[in-house]
């Protein structure tokens, strides 16, 4: 039976009802536009529409970027592309490397390794890059708090542009230009893009000022859509569009090592945010968590068939390693936790974990006990570095900031980080972070929500209703999948599918009969309900094809017993 508590999200039905005449729109729509911050006309018409992009220059420092990148084009300077070892990093660096190599430029990657050099910049590569003749730097994903390494890059005679969407410091490093959304006084409108659509943006600023690459910059769409929906940013505003776009240039394989990523990924279907995320993504990133990144890299900007199939087929192999690493780790971190006495929140460390797989690990754990986690790898010299997520509502980096004087390092977003610290401060930190999680916890619901847009009558759940959910695709990070509430139903036949999955024929009073599947449910007996059991179900109604016949079906994301009349 459902342990979860069910949230409607708040709706004004006046505002609802006007938005479904003004836009000839059904109610449950309209609900769904309201839900997602939608409060005007002109917005909600813009939320079903193509969309629009921002203009680039509004990005702190772009013209002087581009500016300067147009200098070393013309003076055939060496221009080095630095990015971040994650699929945002990757995607950034091959955007910037496809664009700026498409028009001539003398360009190359670098992607530091994971466990030898780190996050972010680092002394070692900067000099190795000034002595092989690199006079612009160009970082993807990192830079903005890397003042020491940015200051040597200057004293080596590089010039430094810093391309990132991490939390800023007040004061910015010593670069040429930072173009960070988050900085103070930023008036770009749209503070959600990852280090890939800061890269676009850049490509479609020297575009724009220099009058070049208009085919070539449409074609980096994809890669776009690949960084945003790792990265976990938000699909909302010019997101959304670059989403949709690249999504349908990944489903036509207009990538070779995108079209060789989908065949050893088993995926012959229309790409979506979720292909991505449990496909895609994970196999590139694979390459940073267990060799190196710069394979990644390299897949997303070959032209080889050949060497495209080739490096998937490593990817996909060092998936399966990493997927076996985990599992490993997650039974040794499990055997350190206590269910009965949880803490406030979660903090392991070990000297004998991979550093490449702890963020995976935290993620688990934040999914099993709805508690951050900070996974920690601490190496032979005694100091661990780790990964941590959090559960909704609660911000890791300010969270971690509290703990500053503690760790030797930290950085990342509110919903993901990392941490640099020394193993005899782990027991300190885990207290206080814990204590800090703690707090926040007794403020905010102890039960795990579950957020509904509204509720509705399976009459009312039509081919219309669906081709409308269908202009607020794509559902992800900050536009959620709809979720609908259905009252009262009758239960008319039910099965297990597939040894786990729940199989149901459901029907509202008078209305047609709906199949409905619950993933992972069991059977009714499991969910502590009985056939003759009037149920409350929360769903998400799609498209089913099968057998050359396209039905609507409800899937099943939730079921109770129904709340009385």
């Amino acid at each position: 039976m459902s342990s979860r508590l069910w949230v409607f999200r708040e709706i004004d039905p006046d505002q609802r009802a006007a938005f479904a005449q003004a836009l000839s729109i059904s109610s449950a729509t309209a609900s769904l536009l309201l839900a997602r911050g939608v409060t005007t006309l002109d917005q909600a018409a813009a939320w079903m529409a193509p969309g629009t992009s921002h203009d680039p220059f509004l990005i702190p420092d772009m013209e002087r970027a581009v500016d300067r990148l147009h200098q070393a084009m013309i003076d055939r300077e060496r221009i080095c592309f630095y990015g971040d070892y994650d699929v945002d990093g990757m995607s950034a660096t091959s955007i910037y490397l496809s664009f700026f190599q498409g028009l001539g430029a003398r360009a190359s990657a670098y992607v530091p390794h994971r466990v030898r050099e780190g996050y972010g910049l680092n002394e070692g590569a900067i000099r190795t890059l000034a002595s092989e003749g690199v006079t612009l730097l160009v970082t993807s994903d990192c830079g903005t708090t890397s003042h020491r390494e940015i200051a040597l890059a200057n004293q080596l005679g590089m010039d430094v542009i810093v391309t990132d969407h991490h939390q800023t410091d007040e004061t910015m490093p010593p670069a040429l230009a930072v173009m960070n959304p988050h900085r103070r006084g930023a008036e770009y409108p749209f503070r959600g893009l990852c280090s890939g659509g800061l890269a676009y943006k850049v490509a479609s600023a020297y575009a724009a000022k220099y009058g070049v690459g208009g085919a070539l910059l449409e074609s980096l769409l994809d890669l776009v859509a690949l960084s945003t929906i790792a990265d976990v940013v938000p699909l909302t505003d010019e997101n959304r569009l670059f989403v949709r776009e690249g999504l349908a240039q990944i489903t036509r394989g207009a990538r070779c090592g995108l079209r060789a990523l989908k065949h050893v990924s088993g995926v012959t279907t229309a790409c979506t945010a979720e292909t991505i995320a449990f496909k895609l993504a994970p196999r590139l990133n694979a390459a940073g968590r267990l060799e190196h990144a710069i394979k990644g890299v390299q897949l997303l900007t070959t032209d080889s068939d050949v060497e495209a199939k080739q490096l998937a087929e490593e990817l996909d192999q060092l998936n399966r390693a990493r997927q076996r690493l985990e599992s490993e780790i997650m039974q040794e971190a499990l055997a350190q936790v206590d269910a009965d006495t949880l803490p406030g929140a979660i903090v392991l460390a070990s000297r004998h974990w991979h550093l490449g797989v702890v963020g995976i690990v935290a993620a688990r754990l934040v999914e099993r006990f709805h508690r951050p986690a900070i996974v920690i790898a601490v190496n032979e010299q005694g100091i661990g570095k780790g990964s941590a997520r959090t559960v909704p509502g609660f911000d890791l980096y300010q969270g971690i900031a509290a703990c500053r004087e503690l760790v030797v390092a930290f950085g990342g977003h509110p919903s993901a980080a990392g941490v640099t610290i020394a193993e005899d401060r782990l027991p300190e930190f885990a207290e206080r972070f814990s204590a800090i999680a703690g707090h926040w916890a007794q403020q905010a619901r102890s039960v795990p929500a579950l957020h509904l847009d509204s509720e509705v009558r399976l009459e009312d759940v039509t081919h219309r209703l669906l081709q409308e959910i269908g202009t607020l695709h794509p559902f992800g990070a900050g536009n959620p999948e709809p979720m609908f509430a259905g009252r009262r139903l009758e239960i008319m036949q039910a099965r297990v599918v597939g040894e786990k999955h729940l199989k149901m024929t459901l029907r509202q009073g008078r209305s047609l009969a709906f199949d409905g599947i619950g993933f992972g449910m069991k059977s009714l007996e499991a969910q502590g309900l009985s056939i003759r059991t009037p149920v409350d179900v929360a769903f998400t109604p799609e498209m089913n094809h099968w057998n050359g016949y396209d039905r609507i079906q409800l899937r099943i994301r939730d079921i109770r017993p129904a709340a009385s009349e």
